[in-house]
């Protein structure tokens, strides 16, 4: 395998270190005892599977739109080589990007569904890891 290119790598590293903010920010955010704030914990978890899917096609050289869409980010990553399986129910966390952020815009998000999203933006990150250490970014 060639050497990474250090700019794509100072890139993707990034990427990777917002990622891990989000996913911080919603764990912490479900550790509150009072008036949790469901809805910025599934938004941040949102953005935690975003921000990764988006790291893997940043080491690619793939382009991206801009897009919030998880499922076009996963399909745009099997595109590019990766293998998504495991990645798939991550697409419920895309309503999540908007509808969380705006009053009106959506059903109340419980405890249950912040949970589910923060499991699914953590699953995101662990799959995603493993795409970039696998092609020689061990070091994040």
């Amino acid at each position: 395998m060639s050497a990474l290119d250090p700019d794509v790598v100072a890139k993707v590293g990034e990427w990777v270190r917002y990622a891990d903010e989000d996913l911080a920010y919603a764990q912490h955010g479900l550790g509150m005892e009072e008036r949790c704030p469901f809805r910025l914990v599934a938004y941040h978890a949102q953005q935690c599977a975003e921000k990764y899917l988006k790291s893997y096609l940043v080491l690619t050289g793939t382009d991206f739109p801009y897009t919030h869409d998880i499922e076009r980010l996963i399909s745009l990553c099997a595109s590019a080589g990766a293998s998504t399986d495991q990645l798939v129910e991550a697409a419920e966390l895309t309503p999540y990007a908007v509808f969380a952020r705006y009053p009106g815009e959506t059903d109340e998000i419980g405890r249950a569904d912040a949970e589910s999203a923060v499991e699914l933006a953590a699953t995101v990150k662990q799959a995603v890891r493993q795409l970039l250490a696998d092609a020689g970014m061990n070091e994040l």
